[in-house]
């Protein structure tokens, strides 16, 4: 591989994370149009190198073409959010409950959840979803495995773009803000086998809310509140 291919890859592996933190952040919403123009501006890229990341994107399946409208965020059906959440329960309560004592990621834990409190309290719903996001994906780090952490940051960020087609983000998130507490006291604690069963009570429970305001949703009911 040559210096600028090298470079070039480089790059688009840069803009590809950077798009994909913006829709795991809800930056876009579901089946929001990206215009190519405005996006290669902000991200101060070429187009080519734009495309390339899109195309990458697509494959994940967090971005679709269409000849007629171009690239669009995607839009998960609910056998994908069924799927995300099997897989969520797999990797995290099997991370949590085989997660070594004095591992740094508990420091992250306990960030995540200071600074879910701190949005929750200024009324800051979507940052309290990125904090709920960043909670999650530390404790993926506590497995130490980076195939797993580049994995959930992919499947995050199909999951944030499920949250974002409820368009309620306190009703979604704010049950969980305490529930994060409690995990992260018991894995304080020492007590990780309790831990990985709340987390697994939590994700069940997450899993049956965002299915039933996903159905409403699509039925065009609009959620409770």
């Amino acid at each position: 591989m040559t210096n600028d291919t090298a470079k070039s890859s480089s790059l688009t592996d840069r803009v590809t994370e950077e798009i994909r933190r913006k829709l795991a952040d809800g930056e876009f919403a579901p089946g929001q149009r990206l215009s190519e123009a405005a996006l290669a501006e902000q991200l101060q890229i070429s187009r080519n190198t734009l495309r390339e990341a899109f195309r990458l994107l697509s494959k994940e399946g967090l971005l679709t073409h269409s000849p007629n409208r171009g690239v669009s965020v995607a839009v998960p059906d609910m056998a994908s959010i069924i799927d995300i959440y099997r897989v969520r329960r797999l990797i995290e309560c099997q991370a949590l409950a085989q997660a070594y004592p004095r591992h740094p990621a508990k420091k992250r834990l306990r960030e995540a959840v200071e600074t879910a409190m701190r949005a929750r309290d200024a009324g800051d719903w979507r940052a309290v979803g990125s904090a709920n996001m960043a909670f999650h994906m530390a404790i993926v780090e506590l497995a130490d495995s980076e195939r797993l952490n580049t994995m959930f940051a992919h499947l995050l960020a199909e999951l944030r773009l499920a949250f974002g087609l409820l368009q309620d983000p306190e009703f979604l998130h704010a049950p969980y803000v305490d529930m994060n507490v409690k995990i992260l006291d018991l894995a304080e604690a020492g007590d990780f086998s309790q831990a990985a069963q709340a987390l697994n009570d939590y994700l069940v429970h997450s899993e049956r809310i965002v299915l039933a305001v996903y159905a409403r949703r699509m039925a065009g009911v609009a959620p409770a509140t």
